[in-house]
C-alpha cells in the first residue's frame, strides 16, 4: 500500500511521458503518411482540390497533436476529448485520399495502372491505423493518471 501511495505520489513531479510519447508518435505515422502519399508521381490525379485540403490538414493535425502532447505532459484533462477526436478523424482519413487513389486508374505510356498500389495503400492505412490508436491511448491513458493525480490530491488535502 506504501509503495502504490509513494509511486502516485510520484506523479506531482514526474510527466505524463506515456501519453506525450504517444501524440509523438501519432505525428509521425502522420509524416510517413504524409510523405507516401505526396511522393506519388501519379500524373496530375494529385493535383486536386482534395490534396489542398489535406495538406493544410496535416498541417494542423500536426500542430494540434504537438499541442495536446504538452499539455498531456501536465495531466491536463481538457486535451483528451482532443486527442479522441484527432484519433477518430485519422480513422476516418483512411476512406477518404488512401481508399480514392486506390480506386482510380491512370494511363501511363498507354497502360492502365493504378494511382496507388497495393503496397503504398497497405502502408498509408497502416500508418492512419497506428496514428489513430496513438492518439486515442494518449487520451485514456491521460484521462485515467488525471483522475488518480486528483483522487490523490484531494486525500493530502484532507489529511493535512
Amino acid at each position: 500500500e506504501n509503495d502504490a501511495f509513494v509511486r502516485t505520489d510520484r506523479m506531482r513531479y514526474v510527466k505524463n511521458t506515456a501519453s506525450s510519447r504517444l501524440c509523438y508518435l501519432a505525428i509521425l505515422a502522420d509524416v510517413l503518411c504524409f510523405v507516401s502519399i505526396y511522393s506519388n508521381d501519379a500524373g496530375s490525379w494529385y493535383y486536386k482540390w482534395i490534396i489542398g485540403v489535406s495538406v493544410v490538414w496535416n498541417l494542423l493535425f500536426m500542430l494540434m497533436t504537438f499541442l495536446a502532447s504538452e499539455g498531456v505532459k501536465n495531466y491536463q484533462v481538457q486535451y483528451c476529448p482532443l486527442l479522441y477526436a484527432l484519433g477518430a478523424i485519422q480513422f476516418a482519413r483512411v476512406f477518404i485520399l488512401p481508399l480514392q487513389a486506390h480506386q482510380a486508374t491512370i494511363k501511363i505510356s498507354g497502360a492502365e495502372t493504378l494511382v496507388m498500389g497495393n503496397p503504398q495503400f497497405i502502408f498509408t492505412v497502416a500508418c492512419f491505423i497506428v496514428s489513430g490508436i496513438a492518439l486515442i491511448l494518449a487520451g485514456i491513458i491521460n484521462q485515467r493518471k488525471y483522475f488518480i493525480l486528483k483522487d490523490h490530491l484531494k486525500n493530502l488535502e484532507e489529511r493535512a
